[in-house]
This record gives C-alpha cells, structure tokens and sequence, in this order.
C-alpha cells in the first residue's frame, strides 16, 4: 500500500505545478487533530483558526502562517482574492488565489490546484504544502508530538557582530556580517572613558594585524564599523558619569573624537546596569539625557547611533526604549543571561522581550540580541526565527569568537546580509 502511495505522488510530482497544494498523507493528517501544534523555527505559533483536514490535504489559516513569514497579505472582499508577495533572499513571489477556486496565478502564470481555499467562521484556509512549495519553507509532520514543523526560509537580515578582546581567532567572521562593533574602549570607576585597562581595551597588534587594519578591513568590505563603548554600574561609575554634567560632557566629547580618529562609522552604547535599584525614573531620564546630547554631536561628525539595551523584562528597569528609540539609529535588545547563560535562553522569555519592545518603538529600530555563550546551532535558529517572526530589523550577534562554524552555517541557513554580500 505505502509504496503505491509513493508511486502515485511521484507521478503527480512530475506532472506540473499542481502539487503545490498538496498536504500530508491521510494517516498522519488525521492523527493531526484539533490538538496539533504548529511550530515555527521550533517555537509555537499562535493561530486564528485549528488546522482542519479536508480530502487528506492540511487546510491551515493563511495569514496566521503567511505574515509570521514575513509575506504580506491582501484580501479583497468583493473579488474573494487574496494576494501574497514574499520577497527573500531571492526573487519576489507573488501568489494569487481565489476563494473556492481550483486555480492559482503564481507571478503571472495560472496553474491548477486540487484543493482550493476555503473559507472557515472568517478565516481563508489553504493546504500547509503551499507555504513549502511557493515560498521555501520547510515543512514536516511529527506524527509522535503531533506536531506541523515548519522551518522559515532564508531572508535578509542586518547583521550586527559583536567583537571583543577574545574574538580574534574568529576575525574572518567579520565579513559575515553589515556591521561590526569593536569592544575596545569602557567607562572606568571614574567615569571617564578609558581604551586601557581590562575585559574592554585597545588590542596591540598581532604581527601585521592591527585594531586599526581590523576596522579598515571591515570598512573596505562593505562591513560597517562601530567604536563599542561598554559602561557597567556595579560600583556606581555609569549613573555618575550620567548625572554629572562634566563628566558627561567629557565622555562624550571623547568618544566622539575617539571613533572619527580611528575611522569609526559609528557607535554603540553598551551601558548595562541601570535601574536594579534605587530611582529608576531619573535613571532613565539620566540616560536618555546622556543619548540626546550623544547623538547631537555624533550626527553631524556622520556617526551612527546603536544602544545596547537590558530586555524590559528584566531585572534593570532604568532605559526608556520609547524615547530611545526616537534618538538612535537602532535598539539592541540584549534578550539573554534569563537563566545565567548556561543553556539556550528560554524563547517565551525573548519572545515576551521583543513584544514589549515593540509596543515602545518601531521594529525597524530593533535588533534581536542573542548571545553565543548560552545559544548553540540548534537554538539559534529558534532565536532568528523570532526575529524574521516580527519582521525586525535585524540579529546582533555577541559575540565574534563564540560563534563557530557549526551556528555560522545555521545563520547563514536562516539570513542572508541586508547589504546583499
């Protein structure tokens, strides 16, 4: 019987583009009920309506999956049609269907379908298979879990990778990515910014590899380089450089004349602390004070403004992402250390961090942080898929040097760079 099964589909396969419609087989759809989970990059995904068996194919809701794809969506209630444009790493796809019609335009060329769209209590059901056959994502059936795994495909991206002191060994990594932030240079305990000292310093040189030949390589190859400046509030050090108006001025004339001396395009604010205790309010106003006059006289000497943020579900409470957000080029949501970095980070805990983000600033200010030191090639693909879910600007990658080339094949599997190397 199973191999008469797989003759027939093979044929069906080959005969045209017909079978883009086609789900699973039945045995396995109809052990996928009302309790079948759908997952997206290993991580449920909500649904507007239960995924329904209907003539053995999967009829799931359209949007649901469609938008979480990153693939708009336009329904046109008088000609009953719906429209869907993905554009990934390749070229535009563009679909139309028609409600209750065997037939499907898919960029321009009209093919047959055997199921067509239904719709069900307001919601546009198509087969499952349409989503792996027209826009390139992976789908599989765990008949055990009772699970539709579905595995987006490949979009691009703005990479950001973090480089620190111990990253060297992984230096050609650099060009993976749009921009690079090079960690050499802190806020010491008196405030002032300091390119010595330890954990984040000026690196010598290695033979004929120098800081400055890394920054002007990266430039050369298209990769943008920001000057990361790390600040840390154990012994008080960042609220006092904040909160004291020349201190603050110091700062940032410093780093400003810093990263234009070293050929800087940018830079980014690693300021980790604020908010655990004590006044939370004037932290963030303290902060976001700092950030303005930063980006006052970072904008007209042409450099770009990242902030690397504690998630607002965290612990440190003291960075104000609406108004942040308005000020710099882009927010970094540092969504990890949940659980102490020892295994991948819980994805309810980076989902819940992204949601909240989003309700204070624009996702084309966002990028998903994830960090290297908890994640493997396994989870990160959980965590990107998050990021391409709500359709975010981008990833920041920390760091360089924990990446490997095993979670290199997984990023480049899911993104591609936005600049198009």
């Amino acid at each position: 019987m199973f191999k008469r099964k797989s003759i027939r589909h093979a044929i069906l396969l080959s005969l045209s583009l017909s079978m883009l419609f086609v789900g699973f087989p039945t045995t396995s759809l109809h052990a996928a009920s009302a309790e079948t989970r759908i997952l997206l990059d290993g991580y449920e995904l909500p649904f507007s309506a239960a995924p329904t068996v209907i003539q053995g194919s999967t009829m799931v809701p359209f949007r649901s999956i469609a938008e979480s794809l990153s693939i708009s969506v336009e329904w046109n209630p008088k000609a009953k049609t719906i429209t869907a444009k993905s554009q990934g790493a390749g070229d535009v796809t563009t679909v139309i269907l028609t409600l209750n019609k065997k037939q499907a335009v898919v960029n321009g060329q009209t093919v047959s379908i055997p199921m067509a769209p239904v719709q069900m209590k307001g919601t546009v059901m198509v087969p499952l298979s349409f989503f792996s056959k027209q826009f390139g994502a992976e789908v599989a059936w765990d008949s055990g879990a009772r699970q539709v795994l579905i595995t987006s495909p490949q979009q691009p991206l703005y990479r950001l990778g973090f480089y620190a002191i111990s990253s060297f060994a992984e230096r050609s990594y650099v060009n993976e990515f749009d921009g690079v932030a090079f960690g050499w240079a802190r806020i010491q305990e008196d405030g002032t910014l300091t390119t010595s000292g330890k954990d984040f310093y000026w690196p010598k040189a290695s033979g004929d590899v120098s800081p400055e030949s890394l920054v002007t390589g990266a430039a050369t190859a298209g990769v943008k380089p920001s000057l990361m400046v790390f600040a840390g509030d154990r012994g008080g050090e960042l609220t006092k450089m904040i909160e004291d108006d020349q201190l603050r001025e110091k700062a940032i004339a410093d780093m400003v004349k810093l990263a234009q001396d070293k050929g800087f395009g940018g830079i980014t604010l690693d300021f980790e602390g604020l908010g655990l205790t004590g006044d939370r309010e004037l932290a963030k106003q303290s902060f976001t004070k700092f950030v303005k006059q930063l980006a006052e006289q970072a904008e007209p000497a042409g450099l770009k403004l990242s902030l690397a943020l504690h998630p607002l579900n965290s612990s440190y409470q003291g960075y104000d992402y609406k108004a942040l957000g308005k000020i710099a080029d882009q927010l970094i949501i540092m969504a990890y250390a949940y659980e102490g970095e020892k295994d991948p980070e819980p994805l309810k805990r980076v989902d819940e961090a992204i949601k909240l983000a989003l309700q204070e600033t624009s996702k084309d200010k966002l990028l998903l942080g994830i960090s290297m030191g908890s994640e493997n090639e396994q989870s990160i693909s959980s965590k990107i898929g998050l990021a391409k879910r709500y359709d975010l600007k981008g990833i920041a990658i920390w760091r360089i040097g924990l990446i490997g080339d095993s979670a290199l094949v997984k990023m480049n599997q899911s993104t591609a760079r936005e600049s198009g190397h």
